[in-house]
Formats: structure tokens, C-alpha cells, sequence
């Protein structure tokens, strides 16, 4: 009989602590929802005569599977910027490479560089006073988005801007 009630006595026992429940954790993110991209402006952007240019923290620390796009202010058409995906390359007139606008990045900071040949003969227009637009496409899974960047083109700002619903009027600006 003694083993009996002890039977019944565990059987109650689990029965009991396995429908408790604790207080409710912190919500959590379904896919895109809930993530919001970052737009960063960059002004008065200089590069060295040697092609060195700057190194910026995002003041944050992205998440894993994020992707990072840079874009150079090309001028203004309509009364908007024209901003131009980097790399953009500039070539001599014989088609040779001459000089490439670069970026790199970590998940706290990125770097914008110049890369080419005879660096310090870029002309000083396009080496000072230079803007720029990173924009941070929330990402989940690393391997996909890594993929996924490989077959996406990015090269339209607008377009970008677009398809993530990005909203580029709150834009936090940086100035060097």
C-alpha cells in the first residue's frame, strides 16, 4: 500500500510542476518584423594623398546576418541626391583603372578608403568634402543572408530604400 501512495504521490508531484509557469520572457522577433535599418550619413569625408580615409564606429554592434551599404552623394537630379553604390571605380581616359572609392566592415565599425594607382594625383574635388550614406539591411541567419547578398542588386539606393522599407527622412548624421 506504502507503494502505492508514493506512486500516486510522484505521479501527482509531476504532474503539478509540469503545468506551472513562469512570468512571461521579453518578446521576440517574427522574421523582419521588429528590426529596424539603420541610415547613417557621413559628411566632409577626406582622404590621404596616399588613399587612407576614415574609420567609424556605428555606436552600436550589428547583428550577425546583417548587411552593410555604402553610397557616395554623385550630385543631385530633381532635387535629390544621386547617391552612387560603392566600389565605384574611375578610370584614365585609355580605360585603366585610375582609382576606386572602397569600404569595409566590422560589426562596430566601417571604413571608407580609396584604392588605385597614383592615389595622390586624384584630383582634390573628388578626394575632400566627400558624402556619404551607409545604409544596415537587418539580416537573420548569416548563411542566407550571405547568400542572398551575392543575388541582390543594391546598386539602386532608391530601390533599396524601397524593398526594405527603409525610412531615410530620420537619418543619423556623422560629420568629420
Amino acid at each position: 500500500m506504502k507503494k502505492i501512495i508514493t506512486l500516486f504521490a510522484v505521479v501527482v508531484g509531476l504532474f503539478a510542476f509540469s503545468s506551472c509557469e513562469g512570468p512571461e520572457g521579453p518578446p521576440g522577433f517574427d522574421g523582419q518584423d521588429g528590426l529596424i535599418a539603420q541610415v547613417i550619413d557621413v559628411n566632409n569625408v577626406n582622404f590621404a594623398l596616399n588613399g587612407d580615409g576614415e574609420v567609424i564606429d556605428f555606436g552600436f554592434t550589428l547583428y550577425p546576418g546583417d548587411v552593410v551599404l555604402a553610397y557616395r552623394a554623385t550630385g543631385v537630379a530633381n532635387g535629390s541626391t544621386v547617391w552612387t553604390q560603392i566600389p565605384e571605380s574611375h578610370y584614365y581616359d585609355d580605360g585603366t583603372l585610375f582609382f576606386t572609392y572602397k569600404f569595409n566592415f566590422s560589426r562596430v565599425d566601417f571604413e571608407l578608403y580609396l584604392d588605385g594607382f597614383d592615389l595622390n594625383t586624384v584630383p582634390t574635388d573628388l578626394r575632400t568634402n566627400q558624402k556619404f550614406r551607409i545604409v544596415i539591411v537587418p539580416g537573420e541567419d548569416p548563411e542566407i543572408s550571405n547568400k542572398l547578398v551575392n543575388k541582390k542588386d543594391y546598386t539602386d539606393y532608391n530601390a533599396v530604400i524601397s524593398k526594405y522599407n527603409i525610412d531615410d527622412s530620420n537619418v543619423k548624421t556623422i560629420n568629420l
